[in-house]
């Protein structure tokens, strides 16, 4: 018997270990390839795989079945794929409130109440009534992939603009609601993109782009954008052109009226930094739009104004931005005066009850310095912790405001600010399965290739042992001033509470540091991008927190760029990676949808031979290397992704299995369908996809959670 037992326990504990990979087995569809290429300072590259760029095309749909067929099939083959998505499923099912604003007589907010694929927003007159929907975005579509994309109130409250976006599709339709009746008006107002809705009298402004030809809406480049004015009650046929660059095809347009309705506000755009700045006085039906600056090398907007006085957030000549005040009659900067001075820490800022609220970022963590409209500091607001607040704002006659606090280990947190005492009373706070005493979060400093000192946030359970063997979850982005900030994840609990790590660099080429930080990360310097992505996952290793058999790079859209970029470079750092919707054809990714913008970061092809030869030194579908050996790939991308189109990732990945046949670790994509670059995505398809995701990271690891071990 106890034989019989012995061997039990033998036959168990074999079917629980990760089984074959069976990577060298595996059956990679044939892409074609098609005799095409390009000349660059003259130099000839090969593009076999352009006719991939046509994502609407048979050909592609079937390669895109094939793939997904080989993905599926690996991806099930994986024994603990359900119990990792019944756990992401379990931590997700709680209620999640956001902060309130209020328009009019009613409180607004959102609330999911766990796993409903969209949130719902409500309202109330008052907290202790029972709040009532007043538009769910669930109805929307019978499968939940259709999201609300952005909403705005008219000045009298009586109606709201709202936009939605289908499939993830960054393009944007607006309808019109009474908020009284909540019954819709016949407006409809199409191909809105990149843009808010600004109310002004009985209609707002928008930017929207001229309608694509039927079949280029998701991959058609963006151009010449325009600001209209749409008139409730009309047909968008009637809507009024305000402002464009008819000379220009890359400028981009955003506009805002002030909270008095007396000034607007266009900022204009040809890349994702740097902006111009011009103001219209409205009560004059003559005036002209004046420049206040002109040039893109900097970036500003109108924090509010103070009757004909302006107050403006730049970062003209002060990297880590300042405050000044003007006269809109004379608005250019050498008329400034500082309000709140530049200081070492980068700070943003906020109007509400006629304060300005300074948010500074001192390294990647919160700090909120309350200011009057002459720049008297009134204090320094005492927060809930050190981690990342948002939401300090609202209309001038408020005398509160709510706003959020979130850590690595602190849920979503809602708290009620009284603006005249300072005070923050706790309004919500989710309950959910998981205990923050736990898990502890540290925050290091290491140092890159050329000597750079880059902090990393790290996040693991007490008492870890540093073995070289903790499956570790490295995650960054660095490009277009984006600063990552600690925040909460229902997803990255499974993957912590499973004895993981994940750890957070807040790398060059990010708004942590101002934009010296940013600049260094740009053009001809974006390998330092890569080279502190690389010494993150150094130093983790060599302080024996993992080992490169079980390290996890992952990064989406710029940080895809990052993955594919720094596994070229270093194809023996990690055992798996996860480029996600990525940036992977340097040489061509301005010729799609809005692929141009991003030029102020990267540079183009087409701009220099140097800046062409350092692009195709680093552009991933470009740099794979026929005899490395690569970590497990999975590559994710989605069919309505038109902010980086899919053919990026069908290209990166065709060439990927071409080129390594005979890899011992798989070269997956996964292809979503019904979502895009990520916003809007559904709770179901983003538990779906991190439970792949986590699956085939411990899988190929040969680890086995612990959520799996329990059901032995």
């Amino acid at each position: 018997m106890k034989k019989l037992t012995y061997l039990l326990a033998i036959i168990i504990l074999w079917a629980c270990q990760p089984q074959e990979k069976q990577a060298a087995n595996l059956d990679y569809p044939e892409t074609k390839k098609i005799d095409t290429t390009d000349i660059y300072f003259g130099t000839e590259i090969p593009d076999p795989y352009r006719w991939l760029e046509d994502d609407t095309s048979d050909e592609t749909a079937e390669w895109v079945k094939a793939q997904n067929k080989v993905t599926d099939s690996y991806l099930t083959n994986i024994d603990f794929r359900e119990e990792v998505k019944a756990r992401l499923t379990e931590l997700e099912d709680y209620e999640k409130v956001s902060a309130p604003f209020k328009r009019g007589d009613y409180y607004y907010f959102y609330k999911n109440d766990g796993l409903q694929n969209q949130s719902v927003l409500f309202r109330v007159k008052d907290f202790d009534d029972e709040p009532e929907v007043f538009l769910d975005p669930n109805t929307f579509s019978e499968d939940g992939t259709t999201a609300l994309g952005g909403l705005s109130f008219s000045n009298d409250y009586k109606y709201t603009a709202y936009n939605i976006s289908v499939g993830g599709s960054d393009w944007r339709t607006a309808y019109i609601m009474n908020t009284e009746t909540k019954e819709l008006l016949d407006d409809e107002i199409k191909w809105i993109k990149f843009s808010g809705m600004s109310w002004y009298k009985d209609g707002f402004y928008y930017q929207r782009f001229d309608e694509p030809k039927e079949g280029d809406e998701l991959s058609a480049t963006n151009q010449y954008g325009k600001i209209y004015y749409h008139k409730i009650g009309t047909d968008q046929s009637e809507d009024r052109l305000i402002y464009s660059n008819p000379d220009n095809a890359e400028n981009r347009f955003g506009a805002s009226v002030s909270e008095d309705q007396r000034f607007l506000f266009i900022y204009s755009y040809v890349g994702t930094s740097g902006n111009e700045l011009y103001v219209k006085d409205l009560s004059d039906s003559d005036s002209d739009f004046i420049p206040i600056v002109t040039g893109f090398d900097n970036d500003h907007y109108i924090v509010d104004n103070d009757g004909d006085d302006l107050i403006i957030h730049t970062n003209l000549d002060a990297p880590n931005n300042r405050i000044v005040r003007v006269n809109y009659q004379n608005p250019t900067p050498d008329n400034w005066e500082d309000m709140i001075p530049e200081t070492e820490n980068v700070m943003n800022a906020s109007t509400a009850g006629m304060n300005i609220f300074a948010s500074y970022l001192i390294d990647a963590k919160t700090a909120i310095k309350q200011y009057d409209y002459k720049g008297n500091l009134i204090r320094d607001v005492e927060l809930p912790g050190i981690g990342t607040v948002s939401g300090f704002g609202g209309a001038q006659g408020d005398d509160e405001l709510f706003y959020t606090f979130t850590s690595f280990t602190t849920p979503y947190s809602v708290y009620r600010y009284t603006i005249a005492s300072g005070e923050s009373v706790l309004h919500n706070r989710p309950n959910l399965d998981f205990n923050p005493d736990d898990y502890e979060t540290k925050q290091i400093f290491y140092t890159s290739k050329d000597g750079t000192e880059v902090p990393m946030f790290i996040v693991h359970k007490k008492g870890i042992e540093l073995n070289g063997k903790n499956p570790t979850w490295l995650y960054s982005y660095g490009g277009f001033n984006i600063s990552l900030k600690p925040s909460f994840s229902t997803s990255r609990l499974v993957w912590l509470e499973n004895g993981g790590v994940f750890a957070m660099p807040n790398i060059r080429g990010g708004g942590e540091y101002g934009e010296e930080w940013h600049k260094a990360g740009t053009k001809l310097q974006k390998i330092n991008v890569f080279e502190d992505f690389i010494a993150a996952g150094e130093y983790l290793i060599n302080e024996g927190y993992t080992s490169s058999e079980y390290l996890a790079l992952q990064g989406g859209s710029n940080g895809g760029l990052l993955v594919g970029a720094t596994i070229n470079m270093r194809p023996d750092l990690a055992k798996v990676a996860f480029p996600m919707v990525g940036v992977m054809d340097m040489l061509r990714y301005q010729h799609f949808t809005i692929g141009r913008a991003w030029s102020a970061d990267y540079g183009t092809s087409e701009d220099s031979e140097e800046m062409f030869k350092y692009l195709y030194s680093y552009s991933p579908v470009h740099n794979i290397d026929p005899d490395a050996t690569y970590p497990a790939v999975m590559v994710t991308t989605a069919d309505h992704d038109d902010r980086v189109v899919p053919a990026h990732s069908f290209k990166y990945a065709a060439t990927l299995q071409e080129k390594n046949p005979d890899n011992p670790n798989p070269l997956l994509i996964r292809i979503e369908t019904k979502a895009g670059h990520g916003a809007g995505m559904s709770t179901e398809k983003r538990i779906e996809l991190y439970s792949d995701m986590y699956s085939y990271a411990w899988y190929n690891m040969g680890v086995i959670p612990e959520i799996a071990k329990k059901k032995m």
